[in-house]
């Protein structure tokens, strides 16, 4: 038993050297120091993100052939904003309910497993941008996000 606490003591003790001899020196990079300071500057000029939520957005997805149940794709979008818009950005929503069901109802099931989060957030992000052209107003938000994602 002794033994095996010697063992393991001796590893911990080689794995902590090995951290020290290989972690990064404080000060080597002097680029990486500047870019995370020019990080910092922007960061501290642009003004804090405000998050509306569009909570809900359940669409039946289209039927492949042969197949008799129903499949859905069930949504939580989450639209980046300022806080001057959220305001304007929450008046907006029921048509932005409307524009997304209009998006995502063009899937069949296959087609909408297949693909990724990433992917239905930039669908969506045209699909609005799109829709805000096409009355020549203003997007009240930067990004729509997704929250969450059901296929079922």
């Amino acid at each position: 038993m002794l033994a095996f606490a010697g063992v393991a003591l001796a590893s911990a003790a080689v794995a902590g050297a090995a951290m020290w001899w290989y972690g990064p020196v404080p000060g080597a990079n002097p680029l990486a120091a500047a870019e995370a300071e020019q990080l910092v500057d922007v960061d501290e000029n642009k003004e804090p993100a405000r998050y509306v939520t569009l909570d809900k957005v359940i669409v039946m997805l289209k039927r492949n052939t042969g197949d008799t149940q129903a499949h859905y794709i069930s949504t939580d979008l989450v639209l980046s904003t300022t806080e001057e818009n959220e305001k304007k950005a929450k008046e907006h929503l029921p048509m932005l309910r409307t524009v997304a069901v209009r998006a995502l109802s063009s899937y069949a099931l296959n087609e909408a497993s297949a693909m990724t989060v990433e992917q239905f957030a930039e669908r969506l992000n045209s699909a609005f941008e799109a829709t805000y052209a096409a009355e020549k107003t203003e997007k009240p938000f930067s990004q729509v996000m997704i929250g969450k994602l059901i296929i079922e």
